[in-house]
């Protein structure tokens, strides 16, 4: 029998979550980001069920190849642009869209010798300081693109560094994107996942959505999203393969992190950070067994960790076990050892088993 643990990936939920963004956006044209293997749901798996959205962003030449190789003829960004200059004549053959974030990728594309002009989004630094051109250079930048007959249409892009923060929101890296763009005759992709759910002005004429395709709030918080109609896409289960009966004072795994305050069962689940479950989860952590919610117990092991059957205790070897998915919200599950959604999603293993469900 194979080890028990596996993930699901639930593809009607691909197509309600962007359906759910669609009915966000309203007429703005959307990307669906897909980077780092479809956020570890598995690019070659599911693109097919986000193939109503208007195109695909990401980052790895590979991938975009490989949604090419398997059909996709529309649009596809590079995130992050090209890495090298060599690198235009693949962004020529596969008619790719790469952003410029700097200027020794101006001078490339100046210097190449490209059989037709490639689309470009020319990145504006409007705070984050990260990628992109600054503020006071971006009219410059953009008139010098605009004279390169390699160059075809170029789009104004920049992103938000706070738009999950509602606190801090986009108002003022937004002041700079208009300030910059007034007067300009020019297409404009700004909005990430959380400026696609919560700030329409931020929507112009794309839009890209990427964890909340996936059923994961970009804030990190389940309750930011939980009245929208978003659905966990991934589900991570496994079992509980033993059974420890503990007394007062009895210690649980490596560390000895966790004490039994009296006498108590102890489920262990065959999932682990070599998994991907996240090794930084203490006691405390949610976690379902057999439909009743509990909590992790002690140091995460590499291929097992402990939890407590006290709010189960019909829970018995190969009870089901819920690492998140359905109903536990990943973003629960990340909060606790300090981390996010998105983190967890794509660290799934390779060794973890993956089915597809509709």
């Amino acid at each position: 029998m194979p080890r028990p643990i596996s993930a699901t990936i639930h593809l009607d939920a691909l197509e309600n979550n962007l359906a759910v963004v669609r009915s966000k956006v309203g007429n703005s044209k959307i990307w669906a980001v897909v980077k780092a293997n479809a956020y570890g749901h598995g690019l070659s798996c599911v693109w097919q069920y986000l193939d109503q959205a208007d195109g695909f962003a990401l980052l790895d030449f590979n991938e975009a190849i490989l949604l090419r190789e398997q059909g996709w003829q529309g649009p596809i960004l590079l995130l992050e642009g090209f890495f090298k200059p060599e690198d235009l004549s693949i962004i020529a053959e596969y008619r790719l869209i790469t952003v410029v974030h700097s200027h020794w990728q101006l001078k490339a594309i100046e210097m190449a010798n490209l059989s037709k002009p490639i689309d470009i989004y020319l990145k504006l630094n409007s705070g984050m300081n990260r990628l992109g051109f600054p503020a006071d250079q971006y009219r410059t930048v953009l008139s010098s693109a605009k004279c390169l007959r390699q160059i075809g249409q170029i789009t104004l892009m920049s992103h938000f560094a706070n738009a999950d923060n509602k606190e801090i929101g986009v108002t003022e890296q937004l002041n700079v994107i208009n300030s910059v763009s007034q007067g300009l005759d020019i297409s404009q992709s700004l909005a990430n996942s959380a400026a696609s759910l919560w700030y329409p002005q931020t929507h112009r004429d794309w839009v890209r959505p990427g964890i909340v395709l996936y059923g994961a709030s970009p804030s990190g918080k389940w309750q930011d999203i939980a009245d929208i109609g978003l659905k966990a896409v991934m589900s991570l289960q496994s079992e509980i393969i033993a059974i420890q009966n503990l007394k007062a004072g009895d210690k649980i795994g490596y560390g000895s992190q966790y004490t039994a305050p009296g006498p108590m069962r102890v489920g262990t689940v065959a999932c682990g950070y070599a998994d991907g479950y996240p090794r930084r989860a203490m006691t405390g952590t949610p976690i379902i067994v057999d439909g009743a919610r509990t909590q992790v117990l002690g140091t995460v092991s590499m291929d097992m960790l402990s939890v407590d059957l006290t709010p189960c205790p019909q829970a018995q070897i190969g009870s089901p076990v819920e690492l998140w998915g359905q109903n536990l919200p990943v973003d629960d599950v990340a909060g606790i050892p300090g981390t996010i959604g998105y983190e967890l999603l794509c660290a799934l293993a390779d060794r973890v088993p993956v089915s597809l469900c509709r």
